[in-house]
């Protein structure tokens, strides 16, 4: 595996923790339904989300918000030549950020730690777009 196609593996990475929030979903809103805090028919239009669940639904938003940008910058890293080692760390360490942002998002939801956690992923982001801006100037 060369470096550049490694950018890959964090990109793996951020999809299937995009998957791993939509069990969470989709176990809270089962566990709201068995709990009687919630009917089924009320997942038709969720306009009244059971907490625990709209946390997690919340979250599930988040990850195609940010991340859409990390999956462009790691893309056009990689079709640009530019997907490099250092490229690679900032990859993982976005994803890292993340998850520990879903993490904190759906335990605690300590939103002054979310934050701080969303500006760290988002710092890192911008970071991958200077990579590709130097890279390709």
């Amino acid at each position: 595996m060369t470096t550049s196609t490694a950018i890959f593996w964090p990109v793996l990475a951020q999809v299937l923790l995009t998957y791993v929030i939509y069990l969470v979903v989709s176990a809270r809103r089962i566990g709201a339904i068995k709990a009687g805090t919630a009917r089924t028919s009320d997942f038709k239009v969720p306009s009244i989300e059971p907490e625990p669940s709209a946390t997690a639904v919340r979250n599930l938003s988040n990850q195609f918000e940010l991340p859409v940008l990390f999956f462009a910058a790691s893309i056009s890293l990689f079709v640009t030549g530019g997907a490099g080692l250092a490229a690679l760390v900032t990859a993982w360490a976005f994803v890292l950020a993340r998850a520990v942002h879903a993490y904190v998002h759906l335990t605690s939801n300590r939103v002054m730690l979310r934050r701080r956690l969303f500006i760290v992923s988002l710092v890192i982001n911008l970071v991958q777009w200077l990579l590709l801006a130097i890279h390709i100037a």
